[in-house]
């Protein structure tokens, strides 16, 4: 039940000094007026959520690895102020992996995935409809490289059956990645036995031990590797940092990769909020096209360069090429992911996936306006 705060006493009525003209009821000096229409002219300029009271939009995003390169921008929009421009008290909660953001979205614990665009695929094949609505990555940023202490040889995918491959966690799309490159060489999905090593410090130090033959990475903790590798370099076996490595794996130069969704009862009843957020994205993106790597790495918490900002700075300038510049998904690459799934899950073959469903470009073209 909700306390009633007791009335303050009231107050005796100033008395007028003698001498001094009694206003008349209703008057207001012109002085007055003039700083009221100053201040609406400046307050109705800022379309933000917060104009009313004050009061800003509370937004909790899931993000499945937040200091990896896919998910850059999710963080970088915080740290430029662009959720806080749009009226948004964005919450961001880094989950480790895509398919634990996916689940937290399902479950309710956060409102939006900053995950990849599989999952909605993933979703729609299980009955269940989740959207996409803004993309921050053209390319999967996805690296299969083999171990410096791999047990066997390992020149291609297809030398991979038996082995020990690292993943970021199961259902991922590192998982699926590999599931796709299996099956494109002729393997079984399930022909490698898969462990789940993370993405960042975890996942490098399982490639240095042994623990597996090779992993599928993303950066930085790919050129971060590299490094610790001193002269000699990576084996790499596939690798779509690149439109053109992109190419080369799907088909496409284009590919969805990280971007924001979100189940479509959420995005119809805050399309408003899906909208900001889907504009401070947009702003973000523009910003990473118009800003050198070196000035990307100074926005971004010092903690995600790993105690090497010279790599951490090269990975970004190395990474720049796969960022979205107008957040837009491509129908091409769509069915890229599509045909990705449905190449090594049942469950996705055996059904009619409508594309329509998984994504939306209304909201960036909404933003954009």
């Amino acid at each position: 039940m909700r306390s009633v705060r007791p009335a303050a006493p009231a107050r005796p009525a100033p008395r007028r000094p003698a001498g001094r003209p009694r206003r008349r009821r209703g008057a207001v000096p012109l002085l007055a007026l003039a700083l009221a229409g100053l201040l609406t002219l400046v307050l109705g300029g800022c379309g933000s959520a917060a104009d009313a009271g004050g009061a800003r939009t509370k937004v909790t995003i899931g993000i499945g690895g937040q200091p990896l390169l896919p998910y850059l921008p999710t963080t970088l929009a915080q740290q430029l102020g662009f959720y806080e421009d749009e009226g948004l008290d964005v919450e961001l909660q880094d989950l480790k992996s895509g398919s634990k953001a996916l689940q937290a979205m399902q479950g309710g614990s956060v409102d939006v995935a900053s995950g990849y665009y599989d999952h909605t695929v993933q979703m729609q094949a299980k009955g269940k409809d989740v959207r996409a609505f803004v993309n921050m990555l053209r390319t999967p940023s996805i690296v299969l490289v083999v171990s410096p202490k791999a047990s066997r040889e390992i020149k291609s995918p297809a030398d991979l059956k038996g082995a020990k491959v690292g993943i970021t966690a199961p259902g991922s799309s590192t998982d699926f990645f590999l599931k796709y490159l299996l099956g494109k060489n002729g393997l079984a999905p399930d022909a490698a036995s898969v462990q789940a090593v993370g993405g960042e410090a975890a996942a490098i130090a399982a490639m240095e031990s042994g623990r597996v033959d090779a992993a599928v990475m993303v950066d930085p903790a790919v050129s971060l590797l590299q490094k610790r590798m001193g002269g000699q370099e990576l084996r790499i076996l596939a690798d779509t940092r690149t439109p053109q490595g992109s190419q080369a794996v799907f088909g496409v130069s284009s590919y969805p990769a990280a971007v924001f969704y979100a189940g479509h009862s959420w995005l119809e009843k805050n399309e408003a909020t899906a909208t900001k957020l889907t504009r401070a994205m947009l702003r973000t993106l523009r910003w990473i096209q118009d800003h050198s790597a070196q000035e990307i790495a100074d926005a971004m918490p010092k903690e995600y360069a790993a105690g090497d900002p010279g790599v951490y700075r090269a990975a970004i300038e190395h990474a720049k090429p796969g960022y979205s510049a107008d957040g837009a998904i491509d129908a091409d690459g769509a069915r890229a992911a599509a045909a990705l799934q449905k190449s090594f899950s049942p469950e996705v073959a055996a059904k009619e996936i409508d594309l329509g469903r998984t994504y939306t470009n209304d909201l960036v073209g909404a933003a954009a306006r």
